[in-house]
């Protein structure tokens, strides 16, 4: 059952006034760019880890298959290294001097994606099977530990002022981060979470990332406090956005984009944004849902739920609103995100390129 993409079905009235859309031709330039340049310096970075984490990170990367022969696996859209290296232009500096910036997001980002598919039991990631799979539990906690701490070597290793200015950013980003996967996994085993604690939550899990990921570029070219924290404000309302787009995939995401196994969010139990709209929202649709979510935490055949069962749930979902709600949430906070950069003295294509690239994350197709 594939009842189509929500995130392009509900959010494509928030950004087709400009005539923009999410496969325009310079946005998919600027996400190569950032892939392009940061690549290199990346793949230097997991160099430098020990065998055989080197070769776990490099799979993980997608950088090699299961076997250790080279491959071109999906490394993901580059959304972070393409915020970065725009985050330099911003402050009037060349895009080079946001490459350790982007690197140090990365090595963050996929740091938390190694732990949280271990915490998560999840199988599958861009359509190959996860670290913890292939490698074991333990090197996908290693190497993602080992990540955790490259991103700060290639920071502080630059030696300067800015450096440090950024460095204190990422790892204040990468606290909050780690706190919205202990709030996500605690409500996985609460009934009822409210609709500011999802938001707090994925502010923290997703938002304070991104958020970082379009400083730290401004921080490391000598932008000052100011307009790396206005810069930080439209990171973390597009990191909201997202998130939000990423829950609606979660539930009603087709499977051959999103490389997971369909209603996933629904089989891990998470209290995402349309979960958690959808029992805040009350009515028939909304008790029912609610009986039928304490019933399945107290089950223990949960795990063999056929796709119709786990379908009503993603219906009932549907029917008191959870998933229109998300959608809209989904526009609000890119409004949000782009309202933020008009406090931004920068020159107006960084600016026109900020607003493709959150385009792009809340009318994406995978």
């Amino acid at each position: 059952m594939n009842p189509g993409n929500p995130a392009v079905e509900n959010t494509d009235a928030s950004v087709g006034a400009a005539g923009r859309g999410v496969e325009k031709a310079d946005t998919v330039a600027l996400l190569e760019r950032g892939r392009t340049m940061s690549t290199p310096a990346l793949r230097a970075a997991v160099d430098r880890l020990a065998a055989p984490m080197d070769t776990v990170a490099a799979y993980h990367f997608g950088w090699i298959d299961a076997q250790g022969h080279p491959a071109d696996g999906d490394g993901g859209k580059a959304v972070r290294p393409a915020l970065a290296l725009l985050s330099a232009e911003a402050a009037g500096a060349a895009p080079e001097v946001g490459i350790p910036g982007a690197v140090a997001v990365e090595l963050v980002h996929n740091f938390s994606l190694l732990h949280d598919d271990l915490m998560d039991g999840d199988e599958q990631r861009r359509h190959r099977d996860t670290v913890w799979k292939v490698h074991g539990p333990a090197q996908a906690i290693l190497v993602g530990d080992a990540l955790f701490a490259l991103a700060n070597e290639v920071l502080l290793e630059l030696g300067t002022v800015e450096a440090g200015r950024a460095t204190r950013r990422l790892t204040t980003a990468s606290r909050k981060l780690i706190d919205g996967q202990a709030q996500d996994i605690s409500y996985e085993h609460r009934e009822r979470v409210s609709v500011e604690e999802c938001l707090e939550m994925e502010g923290n899990k997703t938002g304070a990332l991104l958020a970082c990921a379009v400083s730290i570029g401004a921080v490391l070219g000598g932008a000052d406090d100011r307009t790396a924290d206005k810069l930080e404000e439209y990171g973390y309302h597009l990191g909201l956005a997202f998130q939000a787009v990423d829950d609606l995939l979660g539930i009603w995401g087709d499977p051959e984009s999103t490389g997971k196994q369909t209603w996933s969010d629904l089989r891990q139990r998470k209290k995402s944004l349309p979960v958690v709209a959808a029992l805040a929202a009350g009515g028939p649709a909304s008790e029912q849902l609610a009986e039928l979510l304490a019933a399945d935490a107290k089950s223990s055949d949960f795990e063999n739920f056929s796709e119709e069962e786990f379908a009503a749930r993603a219906a009932l979902i549907e029917e008191a609103g959870g998933r229109q709600w998300t959608a809209d949430e989904a526009r609000r906070q890119h409004a949000v995100a782009i309202r933020a950069l008009d406090d931004v003295d920068m020159p107006q294509r960084v600016r026109e390129q900020l607003v493709d690239l959150a385009d792009f994350v809340v009318v994406r197709k995978r």
